[in-house]
């Protein structure tokens, strides 16, 4: 089709067309905004993660050193 060629469209499906193209828009848009909520959930949810790992890291060096404590011998 040749671009100069001139198209002729019904003023009520022009106008539904427009409809439709701004319902897309908007939806396009409600899903970068939940992707962008989501994303910042993962992150908050990563920071978590991360320090409960530091917390179970210490836990686990405290636990050693009591462990070792424990085990060696009395100078008596």
């Amino acid at each position: 089709m040749d671009r100069q060629t001139p198209v002729f469209v019904k003023v009520d499906e022009y106008k539904d067309v427009l409809n439709i193209l701004d319902l897309i828009k908007n939806k396009i848009s409600d899903a970068k905004g939940i992707i962008s909520e989501i994303n910042d959930l993962k992150n908050q949810e990563d920071s978590e993660i991360a320090l409960w790992s530091n917390e179970i890291s210490e836990m686990e060096r405290k636990i050693e050193f009591i462990d070792q404590t424990l085990l060696e011998p009395e100078n008596v």
